[in-house]
């Protein structure tokens, strides 16, 4: 009966803990999102080849979330983390109505090499 306890102790403590992380790309991410919204790549926060991605599909990016109208939330999803290598995901909600799934990460330097969206 102990053995059983101690596992169900080991099992609620590691989940209050996974459920208590806090992503820590979030600000950047509502700023790649916003500014990309209105044409531009933030080159503050965005390395290469990112930034030359950004750039690259600003003729297409740009319209279609301007569409999505301005960014209301950006909620933490989950972080994946190999070695260095972090990548965090976040539901980004639109004053459209619209949520969609973005992940950003890979920093170096201040700067991230990765960032992304599947749709919704």
């Amino acid at each position: 009966m102990r053995k059983v306890m101690l596992v169900v102790v080991a099992v609620l403590a590691a989940g209050s803990a996974q459920a208590a992380e806090q992503g820590q790309y979030g600000a950047a991410l509502r700023l790649i999102v916003t500014q990309a919204a209105e044409g531009r790549c933030p080159a503050e926060v965005m390395a290469e080849p990112l930034l030359s991605a950004c750039r690259d599909q600003m003729p297409a990016m740009k319209p279609a979330l301007a569409a999505q109208g301005t960014v209301e939330r950006v909620s933490f999803v989950r972080a994946e983390q190999e070695g260095d290598a972090r990548v965090e995901t976040y539901a980004v909600n639109y004053a459209g109505g619209r949520a969609m799934i973005w992940s950003i990460g890979n920093r170096k330097d201040g700067k991230f090499t990765t960032a992304y969206t599947l749709g919704d």
